[in-house]
């Protein structure tokens, strides 16, 4: 049976610090690296991170030096995907597994057509209340990732993951349907994370006021109307279970866009209602909230 010993992780944000903290903590520090640009690995080899408050050290290996890894787990923004793959490329052997913690509908595939799609393993990264602000990453919640193979993936590779997660204590489900469940994911981040960016508000302020929480749910509705074009089944109960698994995040978290918000940093907009309204004019569905969000976020960036 295929065994996974060892990972590489590109990318050093939240989700990227949180797994290989995981890892490291179960396994070893020999069990898991991060392959950076020689800029960035300077810059972060001299620094300690802080999860949940406890200090903490990672080995960094500059992209130039990296050897092939069992499995790579993709970590980055979708703004920096495509960095990211040029990291990949020395992380890779005939074997090397690859599964993207990114948001949205769209990161497998560039992956598949670049790598191919046999290494790819297909996931959703839910229900975590993780955020990163600076040196410090700290979470409630570790949340789970759905997985599963489609397009060609292999099953020996899922099998070799899912026995990896299990020894190191990730927490993770088989999806049968994984792309139900990532269209499911993608409804959500278009909804809470364009909705706390666009009106700087935290979990709490968004389940709790009325025009944010008809918002919230109204930019669902519309990728709902564009999966169902797509053959894809969506239904209020997803939607109702996604208001139910925020309630219990801490109430004055906040995703990714609002964190970016917070940080003045460009967000993953295109990644969310960009990618709605191209779909709604392929589909000739109207996204009027996803349009609205869209410009309110391109204005709040062109004022940092």
């Amino acid at each position: 049976m295929k065994e996974i010993k060892n990972v590489s992780v590109v990318g050093m944000g939240a989700l990227g610090l949180m797994y290989a903290d995981i890892i490291q903590t179960n396994l070893g520090s020999s069990a898991v690296q991060f392959v950076m640009d020689e800029e960035r690995a300077a810059k972060y080899s001299k620094k300690d991170f802080f999860i949940n408050g406890k200090a903490k050290k990672f080995r960094i290996v500059k992209t130039q030096d990296a050897k092939p890894a069992d499995f790579v787990l993709v970590a980055v923004k979708f703004t920096g995907l495509e960095s990211a793959m040029q990291a990949i490329q020395k992380s890779l052997g005939p074997e090397t597994v690859i599964l993207s913690v990114l948001n949205g509908i769209s990161s497998e595939e560039i992956l598949g057509q670049h790598f191919g799609n046999e290494r790819i393993i297909y996931s959703v990264a839910q229900a975590m209340d993780t955020m990163r602000f600076g040196t410090e990453v700290n979470y409630t919640k570790e949340g789970e990732l759905r997985i599963g193979i489609t397009n060609g993936g292999r099953v020996e590779n899922l099998s070799a993951v899912e026995n990896f997660f299990e020894k190191a204590n990730i927490h993770y489900t088989e999806e049968k349907d994984i792309l139900r469940r990532m269209w499911n994911k993608f409804m959500l981040n278009v909804g809470i994370n364009q909705t706390t960016m666009v009106y700087n508000a935290n979990y709490h302020k968004v389940l709790n006021t009325p025009e944010l929480y008809d918002i919230f749910i109204g930019a669902m509705k519309e990728v709902m109307a564009i999966a169902k074009k797509k053959g894809i089944e969506l239904n209020e109960d997803d939607i109702q279970q996604w208001v139910k698994i925020i309630s219990t995040f801490a109430p004055d978290g906040t995703p990714s866009m609002g964190q970016d918000r917070i940080a003045k940093r460009k967000s993953e907009v295109e990644l969310f209602s960009g990618t709605v309204i191209k779909l709604g004019k392929e589909t000739d569905t109207p996204v009027p909230i996803n349009q609205m969000l869209y410009e309110k976020v391109e204005e709040i960036e062109a004022n940092y």
